[in-house]
């Protein structure tokens, strides 16, 4: 296909224009799209631009492929307004809004056998600690920013804007060690008289923090999509902390359907998101879902990564981004929280990720997982 360097994929741009009809109403759900044939004929883009457009469609939830037939309209904006009365059916489990989805192969990078952990780039690691001892020298036992590293924090800037789509400015950006350390300082930000809701079942850490600093908690029941709409629906709580990607241990995906029920329950005064997008880098589709981050307009959704998880458990570094307001008040208020993690190891990951060998790497488990979850799809057809 010929572009201009630099310039977006024509799928993508058709992506973006059917995804802007179907929130606008111009396709309505339960309601088939066009066939291939006709976008094709229509927009002067080849069959396959059309079908690369379609199966992304698909995997965001947006569309339900069905053989023979055609792709249908499986999302529509006016039914995720969550009502103060009465909760909302269960999606997750009936209808055409939850249809069939792509699933991930069953796979977790924290565990020390899986596909990262034999996959780790420990020659371009080690080449990249050499470069910065040998070019930093005393400057790595220099204290950092408290808010982490300036490096660090740059090149994540611009990391997510490529990889998630991410805007955010490096003063938005916080670094700690590991998820648990941020998620202390989320409570000291948004204050402990507030009720936070959790996923059930979800990573245990995230309870036994919240139990820890004694703040009140309810545990919300997913389903196979995400939060059970009837669960949402009826918590108090004000903070909700969710997996969107992947959920750890079910492995629910929440598909755009869901992820709009979160904002639009988020869109009452006072309350917030915080989203924990772990372990997303490694998704096999051939876009990664939007986050809440930047799917919601109202700036409430706190992202959080770990690079614990994409690297290795032993690298105690995670960041979030806070919205504008919370960045703020977090300046205001907790900025004198000194920085958790060495000077060094900052540096080193800095470097890392803007010499691309982090995306490499990323690229690399990506690979390894679709090739994977080809064979058992192969494995699966030989033993019918």
């Amino acid at each position: 296909m010929n572009r201009q360097p630099g310039s977006e994929p024509l799928y993508l741009k058709l992506y973006k224009k059917l995804v802007s009809d179907i929130s606008e109403g111009l396709y309505r759900s339960g309601e088939k799209l066009p066939s291939k044939r006709v976008i094709s004929d229509n927009t002067g883009l080849s069959l396959v631009t059309v079908e690369h457009a379609l199966e992304l469609l698909a995997d965001e939830g947006y569309v339900v492929s069905k053989e023979r037939s055609g792709c249908y309209v499986s999302f529509s904006p006016g039914q995720y307004g969550l009502p103060s009365s009465q909760p909302l059916p269960d999606r997750s489990r009936t209808g055409i809004l939850n249809a069939p989805e792509r699933i991930e192969p069953a796979f977790s990078p924290m565990k020390a056998e899986d596909l990262p952990s034999r996959s780790f780039p420990f020659t371009a690691w080690a080449k990249t600690v050499r470069q910065i001892l040998t070019e930093r020298e005393r400057k790595i036992f220099e204290k950092s920013h408290n808010r982490g590293h300036a490096e660090l924090r740059n090149a994540l800037s611009e990391f997510l804007a490529r990889s998630r789509q991410i805007k955010c400015s490096p003063e938005d950006i916080i670094i700690g060690a590991g998820s648990e350390y941020l998620y202390v300082r989320l409570i000291q930000l948004l204050g402990r008289d507030r009720i936070y809701a959790v996923e059930s079942p979800s990573y245990e850490m995230i309870s036994k923090v919240y139990t820890a600093e004694n703040v009140d908690f309810e545990m919300l029941k997913i389903g196979s999509g995400g939060i059970l709409s009837r669960e949402l629906a009826s918590t108090k709580a004000s903070v909700l902390h969710v997996t969107p990607y992947r959920s750890f241990p079910s492995g629910a995906t929440a598909q755009v359907g869901k992820r709009m029920e979160y904002i639009k329950w988020a869109a009452a005064e006072g309350r917030y998101i915080i989203e924990d997008d772990v372990e997303s880098e490694f998704s096999v589709l051939s876009k990664k879902y939007d986050p809440l981050f930047t799917l919601s307009s109202s700036d409430n959704v706190i992202y959080m990564n770990s690079f614990s998880v994409t690297l290795s458990p032993a690298l105690r570094i995670a960041y979030m981004v806070l919205p504008e307001k919370l960045s703020e008040e977090y300046r205001a208020r907790l900025d004198f929280y000194s920085c958790p993690v060495p000077t060094f190891e900052q540096l080193v990951l800095a470097r890392f990720i803007r010499s691309g060998e982090f995306e490499r790497y990323i690229n690399r488990v990506r690979r390894e997982k679709r090739s994977a979850l080809r064979q058992s799809e192969r494995s699966s057809r030989g033993s019918r």
